[in-house]
């Protein structure tokens, strides 16, 4: 298969292109690195440095046969501060991508979306069938390009996958995390426990919890990297299938610095502030439809995560 990459260069695109291309498809990365890292990019690939908006003169004429989709501005509080930079780069990005796809025939598309999209659930575990009520530009705009994608499919045979992720975390094929702007808890806490980073600030201890730390659930990049590879074949022509990807089980923020304690033997340095605005309570996915549709289950653990963050962040290595 021959596969565009659009966004590539980043944290979870940069292992799916490894894992493409050690599958032995034929890949293609377009970023413009404004975010991801061109270092992360594995010999073997074609490498565009270029704009999103740049896709159809990529695509043109060149045959390809699945394009996986990225490409996003993605943090969330910039995206309450700077909504136009979300709406122009992850809608109209990915209106002018869908034009291009449409344009030169490309069959599949598979995309990155986001739990975001749902917002404060009503329940947990929160199935693909729950409301989208999305609390920041960032989920509005995932919603948003979703809503785009099936309606391309209904007027084309274009066959669609987005992926909802819950909490990536860990790393893989020699690519781990390396954001310029580090929000994820993961990579915060265990440079808290190197000492690159300052002291983690944990966001309220008295959420209705069982320890009063919030709850999320978290799957590994590589476990993610196989889900998108899956996702290649997972919708017919003219189709959008909607998956979420998680574990289907929660952690607190007080679990996840356990088991960083537990695989560093160091405590992690952290102090407790306010809540944060917005935040849910307990954030769980449901997998049941990417197990059936996708034939995807998660394998590694939350230790495995932290395991695999931790010799990343301490040499730049990976095992898996």
């Amino acid at each position: 298969m021959k596969a565009l990459v659009v966004g590539g260069a980043g944290y979870v695109g940069s292992v799916v292109t490894r894992l493409l291309l050690a599958q032995g498809h034929q890949v293609v990365v377009l970023d413009d690195c404004s975010t991801g890292h061109a270092d992360s990019i594995p010999a073997g690939v074609d490498f565009i440095e270029a704009d999103i908006t740049t896709a159809g003169g990529v695509l043109a004429g060149a045959g390809f046969d699945a394009v996986l989709h990225f490409a996003a501005k993605s943090l969330v509080g910039e995206s309450v501060g700077h909504p136009s930079l979300y709406w122009r780069t992850n809608v109209s990005g990915t209106r002018a991508l869908l034009d291009a796809i449409t344009e030169h025939r490309v069959p599949t598309l598979v995309f990155s979306s986001t739990a975001a999209t749902y917002g404060e659930p009503d329940a947990v575990p929160i199935t693909e069938d729950a409301p989208t009520r999305p609390t920041n530009t960032y989920g509005a705009t995932k919603l948003a390009v979703d809503m785009m994608i099936t309606g391309e499919c209904a007027a084309t045979e274009l066959a669609a996958v987005s992926l909802r992720y819950f909490n990536v975390a860990g790393a893989a094929l020699g690519a781990g995390e390396r954001h310029a702007v580090e929000t994820h808890l993961i990579p915060n806490a265990l440079g808290a426990v190197a000492g690159t980073k300052d002291p983690l600030t944990v966001f309220g201890d008295d959420w209705p919890t069982p320890d009063g730390t919030p709850i999320r659930d978290y799957v590994h990049v590589l476990d993610l990297a196989r889900a998108h590879v899956q996702a290649l074949t997972g919708a017919a022509p003219g189709e959008h299938l909607i998956c979420n990807l998680g574990s289907g089980d929660g952690y607190s923020v007080r679990e996840v610095l356990t088991t960083i304690e537990q695989v560093t033997g160091t405590p992690v340095p952290h102090s407790v502030g306010p809540r944060r605005a917005g935040d849910p309570t307990r954030l769980v996915a449901s997998n049941d439809r990417a197990r059936q549709r996708l034939g995807w289950a998660p394998q590694l653990t939350l230790a495995d995560m932290v395991t695999d963050a931790w010799q990343f962040a301490s040499d730049g290595t990976t095992t898996r």
